[in-house]
């Protein structure tokens, strides 16, 4: 007897449900990587253009509204779904900013492989765990990119060629997390050598000298690979990892605890612990701008975009110049003539206006600020390279963290111990000398970005906690802030000492 109608859909429903079933994301990742292949191929014959609107079309039709985006977040993280998207505008930001065909090629072959690893992970497989970062793999791209360099030079394409060199500094020395690598397990010394010969380089582009361009741009080669190499001699280890997290939190925030520190102290320690909320809120409003930006600096993928992160942060650090050179200023003023004759007289009083308040604050928020989005920066790019040992960064970077805690306390309790005036004094100076360090470090980051020029001197000095590096154009305003600094010293201390003899014939 032949089944009724409904009785058969109600028998082919379950059927027909699970042929509806979420669609194998391998084989739309096999599309994809079709698609792809055929936009690089366009690419090559010179239709930069086509091969961008093929790129889009990957994206829009096959990763987004396939599900497959939607899938991405959900079922593996935003995360993963920010470094696809990524990957997209990178590879059309390479294609029509003019970098070797080779290196637009690896750009490629890094978005499909981060697809099939993806689609295979959605369809149940296991994802492979990444590998360390292999430095002389990465610096033999970057030496290849800076080959292609000289090429564009010869071939009479000196804007080209600088662009090429700007590529290797800001996509992978500093994207990548190489400068900051070098810094925590060669040296900072190494990593402000190499710095400044991105400069030479670009600069001997710029004066047209065939001999000195080639040795400017071989040196550079020669000092990338040999970091490179020393890098990955040493062998990576859980603990190499700790220690390099632990490194660069420490020394990111060394500055700014010991500034933020050193105002909370003043304040109580001059009986204004009311007026600390101010100086507190501008740490937290400072972290917060961090997260920001670096997000807005991520989402920027173009060589344009980390020019602009040198800019800002060292406009940044000139404007906290500013900032700190006033609030040190005035604390040498309080030293005697306010806070120290109440004290002695037991009338400590408050003696903070709006104007000083939120200077202490402002200097609070930029010494948090200018680190800040870098430092989240480099952490990603460090659990991006080390995901055998993603445990160990967190490690280094509690430990880390801890430890600046510990320096902010320990900052606390001495300074209820110390006699006010030597305490506004030190404080004073401690000010002064981070807003010196600032001037060349601020200085610094305007030459990476290209604002200000570079002239090395003939030996290689730099102490880089202290902002000293070796060029005419960061030690010069650092002579002239010294200057400064002294003449405001012996000013306030003579003054104080007026002031005081005149209260005491008062008397």
């Amino acid at each position: 007897m032949k089944k009724p109608i409904f009785l058969q859909a109600l028998v082919l429903l379950p059927v027909f449900l699970f042929a509806q079933e979420t669609p194998a994301w391998l084989e739309v990742e096999a599309e994809m990587r079709l698609l792809l292949n055929q936009a690089f191929y366009t690419y090559v014959s010179s239709d930069i253009e086509g091969a961008c609107v093929r790129v889009d079309r990957v994206f829009n039709e096959y990763y987004r509204d396939s599900g497959f985006r939607q899938r991405v977040q959900t079922t593996i993280s935003a995360e993963r779904d920010q470094n696809i998207g990524d990957w997209f505008d990178y590879i059309k930001t390479s294609m029509r900013s003019g970098v070797s065909q080779k290196d637009v090629r690896g750009s490629f072959n890094q978005l499909t492989y981060l697809l099939r690893i993806t689609a295979g992970r959605l369809d149940g497989q296991e994802e492979p765990v990444a590998e360390a970062r292999n430095w002389t793999k990465t610096a033999e791209e970057m030496a290849g990119i800076i080959n292609g360099a000289y090429d564009k030079y010869l071939a009479g394409d000196p804007k080209g060629a600088r662009d090429d060199v700007d590529v290797v500094y800001f996509q992978y020395y500093e994207k990548l997390g190489f400068e900051k690598t070098v810094m925590a397990r060669i040296s900072g010394e190494r990593a402000s050598v190499v710095e400044y010969q991105f400069s030479t380089a670009k600069k001997a582009i710029t004066r047209g000298n065939d001999g000195e361009v080639k040795e400017s741009l071989d040196t550079l080669s020669r000092y990338i690979v040999e970091d490179a190499e020393q890098l990955d001699s040493k062998t990576e280890s859980a603990l190499g990892v700790f220690f390099g997290s632990l490194l660069i939190i420490l020394r990111e925030g060394f500055e700014a605890i010991i500034i933020v520190g050193a105002i909370i102290a003043y304040l109580i320690k001059s009986g204004n612990k009311k007026s600390t909320r101010p100086v507190y809120w501008g740490s937290v409003a400072a972290l917060g701008f961090s997260v920001v930006m670096a997000l807005v600096l991520n989402a920027l993928t173009s060589t344009a975009s980390g020019r602009n992160q040198e800019i800002i942060e060292g406009a940044t650090m000139l404007l906290a110049v500013l900032v700190l050179f006033y609030v040190s200023n005035w604390m040498v003023s309080k030293a005697e003539a306010e806070a120290w004759t109440h004290y002695i007289e037991g009338k400590v009083q408050s003696s903070i206006t709006k104007g000083s308040m939120f200077s202490l604050a402002f200097a609070a928020f930029l010494a948090v600020f200018r680190e800040g989005a870098e430092t989240i920066l480099f952490y990603q790019a460090l659990l991006a390279g080390n995901k055998a040992y993603v445990n160990m960064v967190w490690l280094g970077f509690g430990i880390g963290a801890a430890a600046l805690v510990l320096v902010y306390i320990l900052i606390r309790v001495l300074s209820l111990r110390l006699p006010l005036k030597p305490f506004f004094l030190g404080t004073s100076i401690l000010l002064f000398v981070m807003s010196v360090s600032f001037a060349g470090s601020g200085i610094k980051e305007l030459q990476e970005g290209s604002v200000i020029p570079v002239t090395l001197l003939p030996f290689n000095f730099t102490v880089d906690i202290l902002g000293i590096y070796p060029t005419l154009e960061t030690l010069i305003p650092q002579g002239i802030l010294l200057a400064l600094t002294v003449a405001a010293f012996v000013f306030q201390i003579k003054k104080n000492k007026r002031q005081a003899l005149e209260r005491k014939a008062a008397a």
